[in-house]
């Protein structure tokens, strides 16, 4: 239960309050409470001083709005502006009220203003322009919220957070080195959860419970190579998620009779399959789970320019893309692409042959703009992508600009 508050002072309470579910929630929509940069902080200074442009605004950009569970800081921001990545902007629009973007809840009215040639938003009704909006009085009174799902997540993150544990971008190596299946209870050939197997490391790195909290191991399996498709290169190695396990024994010796003597002979660990997207067999590797990160996902364009290609769509044989589903990019950490930068998708103009001139002249037609993409997990050459927004069909091999 919260305090009796005024209104206006509602925003300051909600904000300690979607603090203290930050700690306690973990990956839960509030508990997104970002820091913001600098330069962000600057452009939404400035945009509170001076307002936004009426060219900037999204066409039918409403005067007044109430935000709605399920909304999301992207929907938001393409709701008033012609490009939502812009978003410290529309931040900057109401900064006297929000001081975090991250700080937005459903049940907060929004207001636009358009005196003067410029766009201030707000929280309060007439806030912006040269009026003073005039005086509304305020009754105390009490209301209980629960304090999970009180912020806004930027993007729905049903579409993202499977991604953060499930594909694996790796070297050649890695697979090959890690511990693997080799067996499955009963004689059984496929596994599915429930299932319990026994699964050993290499000779020099045995799969061992070195004690401590209980391991957790994602199932991977076929390293299908990523190739940059303007020049053939090889970006890393696509592994497909299975499912996971819990390691339950290590491995260990024991000693067995072999015609009257004792030999010595290793025991594989024994794992339990906890969640299974596909059946399991020998073969499978096992990685170990990562720690869950709290990450970021606040759109923006790239600071620097950026000229990329989609690689390859992920989960599937086919070469093209939907809207909200995930690519690879041969953009990555060591080219500067950072979560929530947001890539415009170029459809690569064709070359034909033009015969209506009385001759055959060979012709490339323009690049045309077809949507936009979001980098959600960059690996150290190749990242995954949200496809965001779309008004043709992505597909493999694709040009990636700023937006």
């Amino acid at each position: 239960m919260k305090k009796t508050c005024l209104p206006r002072q509602r925003s300051t309470v909600l904000t300690a309050l979607a603090t203290v579910a930050a700690l306690g929630l973990g990956m839960g929509a509030a508990a997104q409470n970002y820091p913001v940069t600098s330069q962000q902080r600057a452009t939404a200074q400035q945009a509170a001083q001076t307002g936004v442009p009426l060219g900037e605004l999204a066409p039918g950009a409403p005067d007044e709005y109430t935000v709605k569970s399920g909304d999301t800081l992207w929907a938001i921001s393409r709701l008033y502006l012609r490009s939502p990545w812009r978003w410290p902007e529309l931040w900057g629009m109401n900064l006297d009220d929000i001081a975090n973007p991250h700080r937005i809840y459903p049940g907060q009215v929004l207001y636009l203003d358009k005196s003067g040639g410029r766009a201030r938003l707000s929280t309060r009704r007439g806030a912006g322009g040269s009026g003073d909006g005039g005086t509304i009085k305020l009754s105390p009174r009490t209301r209980s919220e629960s304090l999970s799902g009180l912020a806004l997540p930027t993007l729905n993150p049903s579409l993202i957070e499977p991604f953060l544990s499930e594909p694996i971008v790796v070297d050649e190596g890695t697979l090959l080195a890690a511990p693997r299946i080799v067996a499955g209870n009963d004689s059984r050939v496929l596994l599915a959860r429930g299932d319990r197997a026994y699964a050993r490391g290499e000779p020099n790195a045995p799969l061992i419970d070195a004690g401590g909290p209980q391991k957790t191991f994602r199932v991977f399996r076929n390293a299908t190579p990523l190739k940059d498709p303007g020049t053939g290169e090889i970006l890393g190695y696509e592994a497909q998620y299975l499912g996971k396990a819990l390691l339950q024994r290590g491995e260990s010796v024991a000693q067995v009779l072999e015609d009257g003597k004792a030999v010595s002979t290793v025991v594989p660990a024994t794992v339990d399959i906890v969640a299974a997207r596909e059946e399991i067999r020998a073969g499978d590797r096992l990685l170990p789970e990562p720690a869950r990160q709290l990450l970021s996902y606040v759109p923006r364009a790239p600071a620097q320019p950026f000229n990329g290609r989609i690689v390859s769509v992920y989960g599937n044989a086919v070469q093209f893309a939907a809207q909200n589903q995930v690519v690879a990019i041969n953009k990555g950490l060591r080219d500067g692409i950072e979560n929530g930068h947001v890539l415009a998708i170029l459809k690569n103009g064709e070359t034909i042959v033009d015969r209506t001139g009385g001759s055959k002249e060979t012709l490339k037609l323009p690049n045309e703009r077809i949507g936009l993409l979001m980098v959600f997990r960059p690996f150290e050459r190749v990242s995954y992508a949200l496809v965001l927004e779309i008004n043709d069909t992505p597909r493999v091999g694709d040009l990636l600009v700023n937006p």
